[in-house]
């Protein structure tokens, strides 16, 4: 990682209204979502953050939802627009798959429009059988 960031575990740290703004106003896939809906997925998630080491600002952030025995779901994974370009989308992954690594997880699961060979980097791939998995929507108002 480059010596001006480094990465955090700590769900202590992530700055809630700088991760909500990113999600609720700049995602493609949580715009909209409300501040409580984002500080109680916080709660109930493991957090990932990196931080400018001068300032302590959050520049990246992501999420995942694990039982932490078999199965992990990776999301929420967003760079802020002005530290882009600076490997930090590499740095998140590689550090929260280097925190996941030692659970022995059986399945991590991710869902992308268009980051598909950042995650490639790190073992992610396409669903080796697709036709198995189902998705229950809510309809969205």
């Amino acid at each position: 990682m480059h010596s001006r960031y480094r990465f955090s575990t700590s769900s202590d740290e992530i700055d809630r209204v700088v991760v909500h703004g990113w999600l609720s106003e700049q995602s493609y896939w949580a715009k909209g979502r409300t501040r409580e809906a984002q500080d109680a997925a916080i709660d109930a998630s493991r957090n990932y953050g990196i931080f400018e080491v001068d300032s302590g600002a959050q520049v990246a952030y992501a999420r995942v939802i694990t039982d932490g025995v078999t199965f992990a779901w990776l999301c929420d994974v967003f760079v802020a627009t002005t530290a882009r370009g600076n490997n930090l989308g590499k740095d998140l992954i590689a550090g929260v798959v280097a925190d996941l690594e030692p659970l022995g997880l059986r399945r991590v699961l991710l869902a992308t429009a268009d980051a598909h060979g950042l995650y490639e980097k790190y073992d992610f791939g396409p669903l080796p059988e697709p036709d198995r998995f189902m998705v229950r929507l809510q309809p969205t108002t």
